[in-house]
């Protein structure tokens, strides 16, 4: 009977972790947002040929923060987006690099993809390149 409740018990508590990992929308965005935050270190990302259409924005119960992004390769050539193309800015006004990714763009290709920024107390407020 008590190994019983324990598997119970197991159960249910690996049922409520679970819970906590189920990513919630957070915004959507298109276009550009305007924030005043300062950049005292002049935090920058890469210089590159891609631009971020929309983003929407998804969280957790437990603070994983994540992105789904429409980049637009705005080259004639094929392009490689990476982690260091882009910048997602905080609501406490930090700046961070996504997660290592690569991402292969033909000349001109409109993609969408999800990118992870790890655990943050703050909310992600915006995901931009550097043209």
């Amino acid at each position: 009977m008590l190994k019983h409740i324990f598997l119970t018990i197991l159960l249910l508590s690996g049922t409520a972790q679970a819970a906590d990992d189920i990513l919630t929308l957070d915004r959507s965005v298109s276009g550009s947002f305007q924030s005043s935050f300062p950049n005292d270190n002049n935090i920058q990302p890469d210089i590159s040929d891609f631009k971020v259409i929309n983003t929407v924005l998804m969280s957790n119960e437990i603070g994983e923060r994540w992105a789904v992004l429409t980049v637009e390769n705005l080259a004639s050539g094929q392009r490689t987006l990476n982690q260091n193309h882009l910048l997602g800015l905080f609501a406490n006004g930090e700046r961070m690099t996504p997660h290592t990714f690569k991402r292969k763009f033909s000349a001109n290709e409109l993609l969408s993809i999800t990118i992870a920024f790890g655990e943050s107390k703050f909310p992600i407020l915006e995901v931009y390149p550097r043209n």
